[in-house]
């Protein structure tokens, strides 16, 4: 087993911190490209946003498709294949024909970006021993930020350059050559052992899951806070690309720097925890996430750029603390259960543009953040649900 900070696992560590930052610049790169996306294929808003919604949906389905073969088969050759379809798949994006070409390529691509996400953890567990793990994980989950952010500012910037498809012809480059790095990083797998695949077990796990009464509403919060949190996002390229803003792509890029509050967020995630319970953690980031939107109501560029930062610290602050949450309150199954955190995770981002659409048509950008305050007050019920079972918990056990 390899042990923290030895130089066999700075090398794992660095390996899969790379293909993580290569999995999120490929999967968010087009956001700020939406509006001259929408412009060069004649489509409307909600058609445009499709390009994220599918590749969303497909990293969701493939989560509960590559955990389970790792398991069989291995998980190093999984995420190095899936890496090299991405980055193939990204050079093909440039060259799409029709919008329709467009859409089917970002599904397979969704579909093989998951690969990585879904059994990099799991390959920690295998090979590291558990200090390691634990130091590998927060690194790991630091580099997700970091390949969302820098997709969309290198989406942006080429694209304000050269356009759309030379910033899919960049992406797709720099994630061959880092595939490369990445192929010579990680290490062979040593203590992995294959299990046979057994559906009937699977299926028996998820659904229980399901049922578990501590679970559901925390798998509910997280991908409805998603859907709105990522969502706004794309909208909100589409209101600062018009007037009076008139911001080309790669200022619309620079926008997502403000994902560095959740980056903040997650890290005194730990802290809050210490002194609050998760439940109001999650209570507290909701909260946060609610006013943020309303500051982003203003006209200034500064306040709407503050606004988006409050919102990135309190949804990452409620994410983490939903995601810990799954792990603790799993009797069984621990990694189905986190891998059915990320489905809907991810599922809620993919609708995320059909709940939006019709109050951003009707009311534009204040209708987005009624919509927004709508899911949310959902959330915080969930969040307040949570909290009250914890809180009454301990009174059951002394009444039995």
């Amino acid at each position: 087993m390899i042990q923290a900070h030895t130089p066999a696992w700075w090398r794992a560590t660095l390996a899969l911190c790379l293909g993580s930052f290569l999995v999120f610049i490929n999967l968010y790169a087009p956001q700020p490209l939406l509006p001259e996306l929408r412009a060069a294929y004649g489509v409307s808003t909600l058609a445009i946003s499709l390009v994220m919604s599918v590749a969303t949906l497909a990293v969701a389905v493939s989560l509960l498709v590559f955990g389970p073969l790792s398991d069989a088969i291995g998980r190093g050759g999984i995420m190095r294949l899936t890496l090299l379809a991405a980055g193939v798949l990204s050079l093909g994006l440039a060259l799409a024909p029709s919008f329709e070409t467009l859409l089917a390529l970002r599904a397979v691509q969704g579909f093989v970006l998951g690969g990585l996400p879904a059994v990099a953890i799991a390959w920690m567990g295998d090979e590291f021993e558990r200090p390691a793990l634990l130091s590998a994980v927060g690194l790991y989950i630091g580099a997700n930020t970091l390949g969302g952010i820098g997709g969309r500012v290198l989406g942006g910037a080429v694209a304000e350059v050269a356009g759309s498809a030379a910033s899919f012809l960049a992406v797709g480059a720099l994630t061959l050559a880092g595939l490369v790095l990445f192929w010579k990083l990680l290490p062979p797998a040593r203590a992995f052992t294959p299990r046979p695949f057994e559906l009937r077990g699977a299926v028996a796990d998820l659904v229980g899951h399901l049922r578990h009464p501590q679970l559901l509403p925390a798998y509910l919060l997280g991908g409805l806070n998603f859907l709105i949190f990522i969502n706004q996002y794309s909208y909100l390229t589409f209101r600062l690309a018009e007037a009076p803003y008139g911001l080309g792509a790669r200022l619309l890029g620079l926008i997502f720097l403000t994902y560095l509050g959740g980056t903040l967020g997650s890290s005194l995630s730990g802290r809050l925890a210490g002194r609050l319970s998760q439940p109001a953690c999650m209570m507290l980031g909701i909260v946060l996430l609610m006013a943020g939107t309303a500051v982003t109501l203003a006209a200034s560029l500064g306040w709407i750029i503050a606004g988006l930062t409050l919102n990135a610290f309190g949804f990452f602050l409620a994410h983490s603390m939903a995601s810990s949450w799954v792990g603790r309150h799993a009797e069984r199954a621990r990694g189905s259960a986190s891998a059915l955190y990320l489905v809907f995770y991810y599922l809620g981002a993919s609708l995320g543009g059909a709940w939006l659409e019709p109050f951003w048509q009707r009311g534009g950008w204040p209708g987005v953040a009624l919509g927004s305050w709508l899911v949310l007050g959902m959330t915080l019920g969930l969040a307040l649900w949570l909290w009250w079972q914890e809180r009454s918990a301990p009174r059951q056990v002394v009444g039995v």
